[in-house]
C-alpha cells in the first residue's frame, strides 16, 4: 500500500525535528556551537562543519524511518530536503551571538528580527536570540520535509 503525502510529510517533519535535536545539541562540538557565529572565515568553517554533522545526522534518521517504515521517500525529494535544511540551518546559525545587534552590519536574519519589530524583546531577554534561532530552524525544517515528502 502506497504511503500518502501527508504521511510521508507527517513522518519526514517528526524525524527532521528529533533528529535536529540531536544534531543541535548531541552532536554539535562545543567548538563549532561557540566559533559559528564568529565573522570571516573562521566562523564560516566552524557554521559549515556543524551543518555537515547536522545534516548527516538528519540523513541517517530520514533514511533509517523511511526504510524501517516503508514510506516510499524518493532519493532526489529527499537530499534536496535535506539540502534545504542544510543550507537554512547554516544560514540561521551564522546569526549566533548577534541577535542583539542592530545596523547595516548584523546578518540579514538578525535585521529582519529587528525590522519587524524584535528589537526590545532582543535587547532585555538574554533568551531572545536562541528563541529566534530555533523558530527559524523549525520554520525550514517544515519546508524541507516538505520537499523530502513531495507527491507522488
Amino acid at each position: 500500500m502506497a504511503t500518502s503525502a501527508a504521511a510521508r510529510f507527517a513522518a519526514a517533519y517528526a524525524v527532521l525535528t528529533a533528529a535536529h535535536e540531536v544534531g543541535d545539541y548531541i552532536v554539535q562540538r562545543d567548538e563549532e556551537a561557540e566559533s559559528k557565529g564568529k565573522p570571516g572565515p573562521e566562523g564560516a568553517a566552524a557554521c559549515a562543519r556543524h551543518v555537515l554533522s547536522y545534516t548527516a545526522t538528519q540523513g541517517a534518521a530520514l533514511w533509517a524511518v523511511n526504510r524501517a517504515f516503508g514510506l516510499g521517500l524518493r532519493p532526489g525529494r529527499a537530499f534536496a530536503g535535506l539540502a534545504l535544511s542544510a543550507a537554512t540551518h547554516y544560514a540561521v546559525d551564522r546569526c549566533a551571538g548577534h541577535w542583539a545587534e542592530e545596523g547595516d552590519d548584523a546578518p540579514l536574519l538578525v535585521r529582519a528580527a529587528h525590522a519587524t519589530g524584535k528589537s526590545n524583546w532582543l535587547s532585555r531577554d538574554p533568551g531572545a536570540g536562541a528563541l529566534l534561532d530555533q523558530a527559524w530552524h523549525k520554520g525550514c525544517i517544515a519546508l524541507a520535509a516538505a520537499v523530502a515528502a513531495g507527491h507522488g
